[in-house]
């Protein structure tokens, strides 16, 4: 369903709500409100890309799969950014995929048009490649903190992250989701999720995360997540999260 002008004043999506309103003006013929299910491929590695993806409040994990199947994330994206980056650097095949983590609703875009608007050289590509920029730090730090730091302090930083992008300290998570994403074992993060529950900063239950004491987790959690946070924010202007208002 195609939506008019007046439905985007205020865009949910932070990449689409910095735009000036000429800039977004343009988009919003071609934009188009979709559903986002449940493990939904938004794009796989090797293929073209054919549509870019502003999430709402979906959060969608890119991931990197080795020969033996085993996958690890290397990219989160939500409300802060976009799902199709590739597009508007220069091609339209990743050695990623994308998939849906938590379901909600996205804005779509036809590649093709967003790259043309793009390489007309308006603000929407200065916003965008600061955009990149962000997630450059987020994937060097986050190379980085896989090397560096320990499991329970990653968890944490991820946990604080999926919920700045949910705005809500409850969210569905299966503990097996999460060792592919972090590239562990499922028993590693069974351990550090019950270090952070027995501390009281979280409890899980049948694939349910609710964070309960979140300036404890962000005290455990690694250095990684403030820099990445307060980068966004340096580049975006994007608000900080819930525990800096």
């Amino acid at each position: 369903m195609s939506l008019d002008k007046n439905t985007f004043e205020q865009p949910a999506n932070s990449l689409l709500a910095v735009l000036p309103l000429n800039d977004y003006e343009r988009l919003v013929p071609h934009l188009k409100l979709v559903k986002l299910s449940n493990r939904q491929v938004l794009y796989e590695a090797g293929e073209p890309i054919a549509q870019v993806y502003f999430p709402n409040k979906a959060v969608v994990s890119i991931i990197t799969t080795m020969e033996d199947g085993s996958t690890v994330e290397v990219g989160l994206v939500s409300n802060e950014g976009m799902v199709g980056m590739p597009v508007i650097l220069g091609d339209n095949i990743t050695t990623t995929t994308a998939f849906v983590q938590i379901p909600d609703s996205a804005m779509q875009i036809d590649a093709d048009i967003l790259r043309s608007e793009f390489n007309r050289g308006t603000a929407l590509q200065s916003v965008l490649l600061r955009y990149v920029q962000g997630v450059y730090t987020q994937i060097a730090q986050g190379s980085a903190c896989n090397r560096l730091h320990k499991l329970e302090g990653r968890l944490a930083r991820w946990l604080l992250t999926v919920s700045d992008r949910l705005e809500s300290d409850e969210f569905p998570l299966t503990q097996e989701f999460i060792s592919q994403m972090l590239g562990v074992r499922r028993s590693g993060v069974t351990e550090a999720a019950n270090i952070l529950s027995e501390a009281g900063m979280i409890t899980y239950h049948r694939g349910q995360i609710n964070i309960l004491n979140r300036q404890a987790l962000e005290k455990t959690s690694c250095e990684c997540y403030q820099i990445i946070e307060k980068e966004f924010v340096r580049l975006l202007g994007n608000k900080p999260n819930r525990s800096q208002k």
